[in-house]
């Protein structure tokens, strides 16, 4: 991912230099853990340990001479390592016993990075939730006036729609954080069964319980979908937040930094670029989710169609989600909440919020659900004082505490229910 779309935490862990760092973990995970079964001399375990380690270029430079990657990062830090001992490193291994199970640490890491952005966003949505639980706002449904809510409502849907998104996300990141020491085809053939326990137990990441040679692709397109779901759940704030920005219903404002210029040529304009620009990057994640789920069918027991799909697709999915849900608290923390223009907007169509109880009324009083439905509709539609009064609608045009209550009547009760589930 380009610079722009990527905080400098996730581009470190998603980096070459933690990608060959985190090889070099594993390869070590594995000298320990036949030093322990008694399988590898104690020296060699040292002198791995106290080598320097290759550069990104030279391992480049190693790997263009082999067109393997793998094997160019070997090469590269065998000349680094004394005494021969560089022999003894990978033994029994295949190449993705190296791959999946580094790229099960740096997933975990990377995921427990997320997870951290997305309860700091849990905690931005609980705090302005709180703030304005009470704030009249006018609801609408496809686009159109509704009834009366609170902006603190509002919020709060979304709220736990993230909450739910995280739960998927925390399980994804548990599934996909496993990997596996199991040699070619997965079946063990030179190596012994405790070393795989001994290596992941001491990397801190699962095991696969049945590897192919790999870990099955699954666990990637569960965390790919769980990356769009909670992408989607931050596009649905923006998308919300662009609604509420527009001219003629101005009932919020992004926060601005002091120079802030939004045209070139139209001075006037304050545009609701950041939650257009959360609303675009969703769309790349959902692109590259799609992807990943191509790369669960691989052919037999392994190809090397998912290797690209993941270095580019994944990698960038975890970064575009992660850029959206720090960027999303820093907006929402800072967004400008204009409670006036909520209320001007909830008073200008004050008329139309009591259909639903105006149609009720005739009911209650002998008319059928048809005849008292047409009556309040064309009251509405005439927008005339007397036919408003006829059915029960008096245009008022303020909305006191008691009114609100009334509209709202469970509202207290509704904001327990909310923060018993945002904890």
């Amino acid at each position: 991912m380009i610079a722009r779309y990527v905080t400098p935490a996730m581009a470190a862990l998603l980096g070459e230099d933690h990608r060959y760092d985190t090889w070099r973990r594993v390869e070590e995970a594995v000298c320990a853990a036949y030093v322990d079964l008694g399988l590898m001399p104690e020296k060699v375990l040292a002198d791995v340990r106290a080598s320097d380690s290759p550069t990104v270029e030279a391992i480049r430079y190693e790997e263009t001479r082999r067109d393997h990657e793998i094997l160019g990062f070997l090469e590269a830090w065998a000349p680094l390592i004394p005494d021969g001992s560089a022999a003894m490193v990978h033994r029994g291994l295949t190449s993705y016993d190296l791959v999946d199970t580094a790229n099960a640490i740096i997933l975990k890491e990377a995921g427990e990075l997320l997870l951290a952005g997305c309860e700091e966003l849990l905690a931005v949505f609980r705090d302005r939730i709180t703030r304005h639980w009470a704030t009249p706002c006018l609801g609408r449904t496809h686009g159109m006036a509704a009834q009366a809510t609170t902006f603190g409502h509002r919020l709060a849907t979304i709220a736990l729609e993230l909450n739910r998104a995280v739960e998927v996300l925390r399980r994804a990141v548990e599934a996909v954080a496993v990997g596996t020491i199991s040699g070619a085809v997965g079946t063990y053939v030179e190596l012994p069964l405790e070393l795989e326990t001994s290596v992941l137990d001491s990397l801190g990441v699962g095991r696969e319980p049945l590897a192919s040679q790999v870990v099955g692709r699954d666990r990637h397109a569960q965390l790919a979908s769980a990356l769009a779901l909670v992408s989607a759940v931050v596009e649905h704030l923006a998308l919300d937040l662009r609604l509420l920005s527009q001219t003629g219903v101005e009932e919020v404002e992004e926060p601005r930094p002091p120079l802030y210029q939004g045209s070139s040529i139209m001075p006037h304009k304050h545009n609701p670029t950041g939650s257009e620009r959360l609303c675009g990057l969703a769309r790349l994640v959902r692109g590259n989710a799609t992807a990943v789920l191509e790369t669960v069918a691989l052919w037999n027991e392994r190809d090397l169609s998912n290797s690209c799909v993941e270095r580019v697709a994944l990698a960038d999915a975890l970064s575009v989600t992660e850029y959206q849900v720090t960027f999303a608290a820093g907006l929402l923390r800072g967004l400008v909440v204009r409670e006036d223009v909520m209320l001007a907007n909830l008073r200008q169509a004050a008329v139309r919020l009591g259909s639903p109880r105006a149609m009720t009324d005739l009911i209650d009083a002998g008319a059928s659900r048809e005849e008292a439905y047409r009556r309040v509709q064309a009251a509405v539609d005439s927008d005339d004082p007397a036919a408003l009064a006829a059915v029960g609608l008096t245009g008022r045009d303020t909305l006191d505490e008691a009114e609100l209550r009334r509209v709202l009547p469970h509202r207290d009760e509704l904001y327990e229910r909310v923060m018993k589930e945002l904890g």
